[in-house]
C-alpha cells in the first residue's frame, strides 16, 4: 500500500521506479541511502532542524548496547496485541524501535525532521519506509494509520487524529516521574520529578485511555555509556558544565531508566 501523500499538494504519492510521484507532477527521489526527504523548504524553519548528528550518533551508540531494549520489547509486545496494519513512528530518530516494530505489521513508516537521524535509520532495515518529515505535517494520507507511535518525541495531536483510522490507536512513550532521577541529580542543583499524566489530559478531548503501564530497568554504564547516554538528551546543553564534566570522569554510573507508557484509543465522532 502506498501511504505516502506529498507534503505540497497533499495528493497521494506513488513510487515509480526509484522515486514518489503525485498526480500534480512534483516528485521526490529516494536517496542512494533508502530514504526519502518529504520535508520541502517552504515548511522549514531552520537549515538543519531535529538532533544534531553528534546526538544521533551518541543516542545510536547508546542504544545498541541494549540498555533500553525492555521499551523495546513492552512496545512490541503492544503491536502484538493491536494486531495493526499500519503504523507510523513519529519522530523515529535513529530507527531503534521502528525497526522492531516493522516485523508486526504490513506497512511501517517511520518519520523524523532530522535528515541525520532518517539517513542512519534507513540502513537498519529497508522494509521500513524510512521518510524525513515534520509533524506539524505528516506525509501520510488521511485516515489511513492504525498505530501512531510517539516514543520520547512531540504529539502533533490534530495531524495524528487526522491520519489514523476511525478505531486507530496511539502508542506515547515519556519519562516516568523517576526517569535517570540519580543522574540529573548529578547534573543539575535541583530536580523535579517528571510528569507523565500532562499528556492525558493535553489529550482527553481527542483520545480515550485505554492501557499504561511503567518499565523499569536498572543500568550499569560504562564511562563510553554514561557520556553517550548525555549526549543523547537535552541534558547535554541544560546541564551544569561543571557538574556534566565531573560525572564524566566516572568509570562507572548505576542508573535506572523508568519508561512511562500510554495507549490511546481515537476518540468516536459524537453522531449528529
Amino acid at each position: 500500500m502506498n501511504l505516502l501523500m506529498c507534503p505540497v499538494c497533499r495528493q497521494s504519492l506513488n513510487l515509480i521506479a526509484n522515486s514518489w510521484h503525485c498526480e500534480k507532477g512534483h516528485h521526490y527521489d529516494v536517496a542512494k541511502q533508502g530514504y526519502v526527504n518529504l520535508h520541502v523548504v517552504q515548511h522549514k524553519h531552520s537549515k538543519t532542524p531535529g538532533d544534531t548528528a553528534e546526538s544521533v550518533l551518541a543516542r545510536r551508540e547508546f542504544l545498541q548496547t541494549d540498555a533500553y531494549q525492555p521499551l523495546q520489547l513492552a512496545v512490541v509486545e503492544l503491536l502484538q496485541q493491536l494486531k495493526p496494519k499500519a503504523v507510523l513512528d513519529i519522530g523515529c530518530g535513529e530507527g531503534y524501535y521502528t525497526n522492531a516494530m516493522q516485523a508486526h505489521t504490513q506497512d511501517c513508516i517511520g518519520v523524523d525532521i532530522a535528515k541525520a537521524a532518517v539517513q542512519r535509520a534507513a540502513k537498519l532495515n529497508s522494509r521500513v519506509t524510512w521518510v524525513v518529515g515534520t509533524g506539524a505535517t505528516l506525509p501520510v494520507q488521511d485516515h489511513s494509520i492504525d498505530v501512531c507511535s510517539s516514543l520520547f518525541s512531540p504529539i502533533p495531536q490534530d495531524e495524528i487524529i487526522r491520519v489514523l483510522r476511525d478505531d486507530g490507536h496511539l502508542i506515547v512513550v515519556t519519562p516516568a516521574p523517576r526517569h535517570l532521577y540519580a543522574l540529573r541529580e548529578a547534573l543539575f542543583e535541583q530536580v523535579n520529578l517528571h510528569e507523565p499524566q500532562k499528556f492525558v489530559q493535553q489529550l482527553d478531548a481527542q483520545f480515550e485511555l485505554k492501557q499504561q503501564q511503567v518499565v523499569e530497568t536498572q543500568m550499569v554504564l560504562d564511562q563510553h555509556a554514561l557520556k553517550n547516554l548525555i549526549a543523547m538528551t537535552p541534558y547535554a546543553y541544560k546541564a551544569n558544565p561543571e557538574r556534566r564534566m565531573a560525572l564524566e570522569q566516572e568509570q562507572q554510573f548505576l542508573a535506572t531508566a523508568a519508561f512511562q507508557i500510554y495507549v490511546f484509543q481515537k476518540r468516536k465522532k459524537p453522531s449528529i
